[in-house]
């Protein structure tokens, strides 16, 4: 009997569940509108107060301060997203209580990682498309205008995104439920030092040093000189894509031992309770 390829099971495995959060959504419009409501307000406020600029300056520094306004609410949304889209579809799990169930089945950590991951990619075009589309009819203005580059913006926001997710489901793991509140906070806290709406010079020099270990700052610096300098800032880029490996390395590390650590006491019976 020929056995099937060892990715397959793997593959069955991560898509189940996947399929778990997917049927939420197929059977629960609410919750499909939940994940549009927040990415569409934000740009409707960045997008009238580009408005109000435009009637208070010249037209031209009024294009681009409404253009660096929306395209930084646009690519912050796809980070803040990608958290939120992971965390949340791991904290729906806690809540259901079946994290014990789950891992009583031949599930391995890292797979379920990989359906968190998917699942917070899904979570985060379904949320960011039809702002980015509905910037464009209500402000004219394309995010797609960036050109490829806007791949890579995503890619490194998407990543970093990851990355503090895994450390939120990380302190779920060893505080309980008095860890949940950070899966909707935590990222609002790094915003001033991501340098979404200014360049990092603005910020005070003793935070510059902090900033700057931040991917999502080297990634909006770039998204600034592509619009107002039409240039790409590879060393920008190249320093997003270092940090977020290390970044992510480092939650990685952190996941696993929170992992075992609650697998030895017992908690994922119990978390949530």
């Amino acid at each position: 009997m020929v056995q099937p390829p060892q990715w397959q099971p793997m593959a069955r495995r991560i898509w189940g569940l996947m399929y778990r959060h997917l049927a939420l959504y197929r059977r629960s419009w609410p919750r499909l509108l939940e994940l549009m409501y927040w990415p569409i307000l934000q740009m409707c406020i960045w997008g009238f107060t580009a408005r109000f600029l435009a009637t208070r300056m010249g037209s031209n520094p009024a294009i681009m301060a409404g253009g660096l306004l929306l395209s930084g609410v646009l690519l912050w949304e796809v980070t803040l997203r990608s958290q939120m889209g992971m965390s949340i579809s791991f904290l729906e799990e806690m809540w259901s209580r079946n994290l014990g169930h789950v891992f009583v089945s031949p599930l391995r950590p890292f797979e379920m990682v990989a359906a968190l991951i998917a699942m917070s990619v899904i979570r985060m075009l379904t949320g960011v498309l039809p702002a980015i589309l509905l910037a464009w009819a209500f402000y004219a203005f394309n995010l797609f205008s960036l050109g490829p580059v806007l791949v890579l913006f995503f890619v490194n926001l998407m990543i970093f995104g990851w990355a503090i997710a895994l450390g939120v489901v990380s302190l779920v793991l060893r505080h309980g439920a008095g860890a949940e509140p950070l899966a909707w906070g935590i990222l609002f806290g790094l915003a001033p030092f991501s340098a979404v709406f200014y360049p990092v010079s603005v910020l005070p020099a003793a935070l510059q040093p902090l900033a700057l270990t931040l991917p999502t700052t080297h990634v909006f610096e770039g998204m600034r000189a592509v619009l107002m300098h039409g240039t790409v800032r590879w060393d920008h880029l190249a320093a997003a894509f270092v940090l977020n490996l290390v970044w992510i390395a480092g939650a990685a590390v952190l996941f696993a031992w929170q992992f075992h650590q609650a697998r030895v006491r017992g908690a994922l019976m119990s978390i949530g309770e």
